[in-house]
């Protein structure tokens, strides 16, 4: 799998769209992902407007349980790195960072301000 730095600067406001989710691995059992250091694997939803186009949303996964980070929050994006994936005749792409962190303007800030 190749992986592809992404310049987050490049993607307008990050904020946050959902509390971070453990991310399952398996539903019967509700296991829980874990990187190679033994680490859980949580998933943040994000909202990106890259030149003030249209909104998208991106799941990226990060290692350990981001903290302090709500719904509506800008959140600083380390290390994101894109990974094209394919399955049979399904294909897509994956998002992954080293840390997913609220930014100190999003202290008390709630789910207001511009997107």
């Amino acid at each position: 799998m190749q992986s592809i730095p992404v310049d987050t600067a490049r993607l307008g406001v990050l904020r946050c769209a959902n509390v971070p989710e453990a991310k399952i691995v398996n539903s019967e059992t509700q296991e829980v992902k874990r990187d190679r250091d033994g680490n859980p694997v949580y998933t943040v939803a994000v909202t990106v407007r890259p030149d003030g186009r249209r909104i998208s949303v991106i799941e990226i996964a990060v290692s350990g349980e981001p903290r302090g980070i709500e719904p509506g929050h800008v959140v600083k994006v380390t290390g994101l790195t894109a990974f094209m994936w394919s399955m049979g005749d399904r294909h897509g792409v994956s998002f992954r960072a080293d840390a997913i962190t609220a930014t100190p303007a999003t202290s008390g800030q709630g789910k207001g301000g511009d997107a």
